[in-house]
């Protein structure tokens, strides 16, 4: 009896997702207004993973308007013409003024020494007042709470340079109650406390790239890396910008970019497809849309040397080197995931075995492929902290001499095969849960256009040979390809 128990608790553990599963068990479907759906059954426990891409991100800004899809994705929570609001009618006039009073005082502000305190006090008290009365009609965090009630996890976003995702985890049988809110806030979301809520992402800039010296060397990095591509612009956006994002800019933001044809979403879990679909094309289906043209973004030069920037702060030494290469699908991007592996992930790898347990001369060090998006050519990045008392120059002359030996010795067989075992494994746990499904479908469905990226990544890494991490280190691991970004205290600087 013991045995058969034991047997039968092994038949009911989830069982991991192959490359073949998901190309026999996903299913797509094209709404006719362009909406992109997947739907992956997984019948495990009685709930489902809902995720939600916009085809759009910080890359896609206009310039004088950086932080415009992050502040988004921010007033995307203040609810609906339906949801948040005891009075609709009444609450639209009274936004409506607000709204005039901000332009005023936006405008009036944008003189700089020029501008007249004296009216923007007034405007300012007149607003204040205004706002109180609002709030007596407003209904804060309602979206939350019909989640929440509805035992929903994970319920939350994202904003990055490529796309804009919403998801949240349900019962299954709550399914058409995340229809009907996100069908709603794609065509009827009200920016209520538009300017309350600027100057709480005005903060969340300053407690995370003003006050954090780490935030901070991140920021500058990427504006050293890319001199002409929007990557080199900070996702949550430059302060002046943010500072003077209007309404009016952000309606049309939302226009253009929220509609049914510039959106995936991802279904998996325990769901019966025809049901799903009949839900989601009866919410999502009736959303008039229109074609999404890209715009046309600067292209980054190649790099013809080497860019340095010292951040200097009272704060331990941080050391960031970077390196230019290309995106997703291209064959070198995967290359880069193979490198990123061997030089940093686990105690074996080669750069924490030399620098953090052999030498001592690291605090930490690992590697980033794909740094800040992957729709366009990109960064390969190392971050590393030194132990004092050694330098951040000695760390990084270590770390070049790890680099200009994968550039000129072959990788081993034995790590060729203990890399390709771990990249398995990982991608077999990232696929055993529903949320890191619907995130893997997804994404590569929302960046590629292709959602089989992701059934077919194994097997791409099992083409990959010494070789062709030889040649990747040779064409882009060069002195001339670099841009090194390093903390340094005042002292140092005066020396």
């Amino acid at each position: 009896m013991i045995i058969t128990i034991i047997l039968l608790g092994f038949l009911l553990l989830p069982v991991p997702v192959t490359a073949m599963d998901l190309t026999s068990r996903v299913e797509k479907f094209v709404l006719p207004n362009g909406l992109v759906v997947l739907v992956m059954e997984r019948h495990i426990s009685p709930t489902v993973a809902l995720y939600i891409r916009y085809k759009v991100g910080a890359a896609y800004e206009q310039s004088g308007e950086t932080g415009m899809a992050h502040f988004l994705e921010h007033m995307m929570f203040k609810g609906t013409t339906t949801i948040g609001t005891k009075h609709p009618e009444e609450e639209k006039k009274i936004l409506s003024r607000i709204r005039a009073l901000g332009q005023l005082i936006d405008r009036e502000r944008q003189k700089e020494d020029k501008a007249q305190q004296e009216k923007i006090a007034d405007w300012q008290q007149q607003m204040d007042t205004l706002q109180a009365e609002h709030r007596k009609l407003y209904i804060p965090n309602e979206m939350d709470r019909l989640y929440t009630e509805n035992g929903a996890e994970y319920f939350n976003a994202s904003t990055s340079q490529d796309m804009t995702t919403y998801l949240v985890s349900l019962p299954t049988n709550k399914t058409e109650l995340w229809a009907r809110i996100e069908s709603d806030r794609m065509t009827n979301t009200v920016f209520r406390d538009f300017y309350v809520e600027r100057q709480v992402v005005r903060e969340e800039r300053r407690q995370r790239t003003e006050a954090d010296p780490r935030g901070n060397l991140y920021e500058q990095f990427l504006a050293a890396a890319f001199v002409a591509h929007p990557y080199g612009r900070p996702v949550i956006g430059w302060p002046s910008d943010m500072e003077n994002l209007s309404e009016e800019a952000m309606t049309s933001f939302l226009k253009k970019y929220y509609i049914p044809s510039n959106a995936v979403i991802a279904v998996v879990g325990h769901v019966h497809t025809p049901d799903i679909m009949e839900q989601i094309k009866n919410y999502f289906g009736v959303i008039p849309s229109h074609p999404v043209t890209p715009p046309a973004l600067t292209k980054e030069l190649p790099q013809n040397g080497e860019r340095r920037v010292h951040v200097v702060r009272d704060a331990n030494p941080t050391l960031m080197i970077g390196f230019h290469k290309p995106n997703i699908p291209h064959k070198d991007d995967y290359i880069f995931d193979f490198i990123e592996s061997l030089l940093s992930k686990g105690r074996t790898s080669r750069l924490h075995r030399r620098l953090v347990q052999e030498s001592g001369i690291a605090e930490g060090i690992y590697a980033v492929n794909g740094i800040p998006g992957n729709r366009y050519p990109n960064l390969f990045v190392l971050m590393a902290t030194p132990r004092a008392p050694h330098t951040h120059r000695e760390l990084e002359e270590l770390i070049y001499e790890e680099l200009d030996r994968l550039a000129k010795e072959p990788v081993t067989e034995e790590e060729l095969r203990k890399i390709k075992s771990l990249l398995r494994a990982d991608y077999i746990r990232g696929l055993a849960s529903n949320e890191r499904l619907a995130e893997q479908l997804s994404y590569f469905e929302a960046m590629v256009g292709d959602y089989r990226y992701l059934t077919t990544y194994l097997d791409m890494m099992e083409t990959i040979t010494a070789a062709d991490i030889q040649k990747a280190a040779q064409t882009y691991l060069t002195p001339e390809n670099r841009t090194v970004a390093v903390i340094i205290s005042k002292e140092e600087k005066e020396k």
